[in-house]
C-alpha cells in the first residue's frame, strides 16, 4: 500500500514538472530558395522559479548556417512566461531540412541541475530555381520602368543652378577681398605722425580761422590730433573727454613731453567749442604751433625729428 502511494506521488510531481515549461519551434515558411534568408524562431513557455537557457541550435543540422541571432523578447501569454529566440540562417544547397527537435537547457528554482526540453521537429525545403534550356534567357525580373517627373526635374535643375550660382558669387567675393588684401599687404602703410603733419599743414594752407570759420578750425585740429593719438598710442582718443584723454596719457612714459601742451591745446578747443569763446588770433596760430609741437616730440627715435612733408603742397 505504501509503496502504491508512494508511485502515485511521483506520477502527480512528474506532471506537475512537465508542465513547468514547453517549447516549440517554426519557420515563417516551408520552402525556401537557395540562399533565402530564413526566419526561425524557438518559442519557450515556462512557469515562475525557471530559468531558461539559449536554444542548442549550432550543429543541428550540417547544412544550416547562422546568419544572425537576435536578442530575446520576453513576455507573457495565457498566465505563462515567454521568451522567443529569434535567428536568421540559411542553407546553401537544394535539400529538405528535417530538425528533429531543438534542445533548451533549464534550470528550476535554486536547483543547479540543467535539465533539457526539446522543442517539436521542422521540417522545409530549400530548391534552386528551375531550369528551362529550350527558352530564352531572362532577367529574374523584368526592369522597371520609372515614368518621366518632369517637375521633380524642373526642381532639381533649379536647385543644381541655384547651388551653382551661389558657389561662383562667394568664389568671386573671397577673390576678390584676397586681391584686396593682397594689394593692401603691399602698400606700405604711412606713419602715423606723416599723415598728422600732412593734415596739419593741409589745414594751415585753407585758412580757416582767417575766413572767420574759427569753430570749424578748432574742431578740425583737434580731430587731427585726436586721431593722431589714435594711430599712435592706441588709444580711443576720438570718443574720450579731455580729462579721459589726458588721464591716459599720463599712464604712458612716452608722453611726458607733451602732457602740459596737450593740455592746454585740447583744453583751449574745447572753450571755443563748448564755450563760444572767441579766441584771439594770437591763440589761433598758437594752437598750430601746439599741435606741431606734439606730433614732432612723439616721433619714434628711430626717425629723424623732421621729415619732408609728402604731398605738402
Amino acid at each position: 500500500m505504501v509503496k502504491k502511494i508512494l508511485f502515485v506521488l511521483f506520477i502527480i510531481s512528474f506532471k506537475s514538472f512537465a508542465q513547468q515549461i514547453s517549447a516549440e519551434a517554426f519557420t515563417d515558411s516551408s520552402k525556401y530558395l537557395v540562399g533565402d534568408y530564413i526566419n526561425l524562431t524557438v518559442k519557450v513557455f515556462y512557469d515562475e522559479g525557471v530559468t531558461v537557457s539559449n536554444p542548442l541550435l549550432k550543429g543541428l543540422n550540417k547544412n544550416i548556417e547562422i546568419i544572425d541571432i537576435n536578442e530575446p523578447i520576453l513576455k507573457e501569454e495565457n498566465g505563462k512566461q515567454v521568451v522567443e529566440f529569434r535567428y536568421t540562417v540559411s542553407v546553401y544547397d537544394s535539400v529538405d531540412i528535417t530538425i528533429d527537435g531543438i534542445p533548451v537547457g533549464y534550470r528550476i528554482g535554486k536547483d543547479t541541475t540543467q535539465q533539457t526540453v526539446l522543442t517539436n521537429p521542422i521540417n522545409f525545403s530549400v530548391y534552386t530555381l528551375e531550369v528551362k534550356p529550350d527558352e530564352e534567357i531572362k532577367d529574374v525580373k523584368e526592369p522597371i520602368k520609372i515614368p518621366i517627373d518632369w517637375l521633380s526635374i524642373l526642381i532639381y535643375l533649379v536647385i543644381i543652378l541655384t547651388a551653382a550660382g551661389l558657389a561662383y558669387f562667394l568664389y568671386k567675393r573671397y577673390k576678390k577681398k584676397y586681391k584686396k588684401e593682397i594689394i593692401e599687404e603691399n602698400i606700405p602703410r604711412v606713419p602715423s605722425y606723416i599723415t598728422a603733419l600732412n593734415s596739419l599743414h593741409q589745414l594751415e594752407e585753407e585758412k580757416l580761422w582767417q575766413k572767420g570759420m574759427v569753430k570749424e578750425y578748432h574742431s578740425r585740429i583737434t580731430e587731427i590730433i585726436r586721431r593722431y593719438f589714435e594711430d599712435r598710442f592706441y588709444l580711443p582718443a576720438l570718443e574720450l573727454t579731455t580729462s579721459e584723454a589726458l588721464s591716459r596719457l599720463r599712464e604712458r612714459h612716452d608722453t611726458v613731453s607733451i602732457l602740459q601742451t596737450t593740455e592746454e591745446f585740447l583744453t583751449n578747443a574745447d572753450l571755443v567749442k563748448f564755450a563760444k569763446y572767441n579766441p584771439v588770433p594770437d591763440l589761433n596760430e598758437e594752437m598750430m604751433k601746439q599741435a606741431y609741437t606734439i606730433v614732432e616730440r612723439t616721433i619714434p627715435k628711430e626717425k629723424p625729428e623732421r621729415e619732408v612733408l609728402a604731398n605738402a603742397g
